[in-house]
């Protein structure tokens, strides 16, 4: 059945069906809801941290995000910025992480006044860290800034390990800058930030 209906948004004309061909070209397009747009790709090498500064705040809700470490030397930290990453929140966060490994240890990390939105976790050095995390509302000055993640890799006392949970910074502005940084050594990979379409 045809749904009846009006649709503003559609750069398609069509009677509410679409079949899978016109779905796939509209994703390709960008026009498909959860269609990602990449904003930014950074690969490093041996640095302290990776900062995004012009991430499309204004123009995205949902802000996704890769994250691949052939080396980390101790956990990776989060932390967003109101002034276009001239600095950044340092207290205030608030989050609460769930983590297991392969060898049966299971804990939980939480705080209502933490230093980052987010540690990725991990001390082991030559293995890789993979990460996937969401952002919303970063851009909308009514609303406290979220984010969720998962996070697998390696720990030199837990052996394989995953990690998932969210974090929120609450209070209601507008964050425009992502800064990734080491709690001390480097790290080496590649971030890619992707703003979701709607």
């Amino acid at each position: 059945m045809s749904y009846l209906g009006t649709q503003p948004n559609d750069v398609k004309k069509n009677t509410g069906l679409y079949t899978p061909s016109e779905i796939l070209q509209l994703e390709k397009d960008g026009h498909w809801g959860g269609s990602l747009e990449l904003i930014a790709e950074q690969t490093v090498s041996s640095v302290s941290a990776v900062d995004f500064t012009s991430i499309k705040e204004s123009k995205y809700d949902v802000h996704f995000m890769q994250i691949y470490l052939s080396e980390a030397t101790n956990d990776v930290l989060i932390q967003i910025s109101n002034n276009n990453g001239t600095s950044y929140h340092t207290t205030g966060y608030q989050f609460a992480v769930q983590y297991g490994s392969v060898g049966g240890t299971f804990a939980e990390e939480k705080s209502t006044n933490g230093g980052n939105l987010f540690g990725l976790g991990g001390s082991s050095t030559g293995i890789a860290k993979n990460t996937y995390m969401y952002f919303y509302n970063l851009g909308n000055n009514t609303k406290y800034s979220f984010s969720t993640q998962h996070f697998f890799s390696a720990h030199p006392s837990l052996s394989y390990y995953f990690k998932f949970g969210g974090g929120v910074y609450p209070t209601a502005e507008t964050n425009n800058a992502i800064r990734l940084f080491m709690s001390s050594g480097n790290m080496t990979g590649t971030v890619k930030l992707y703003g979701v379409k709607q």
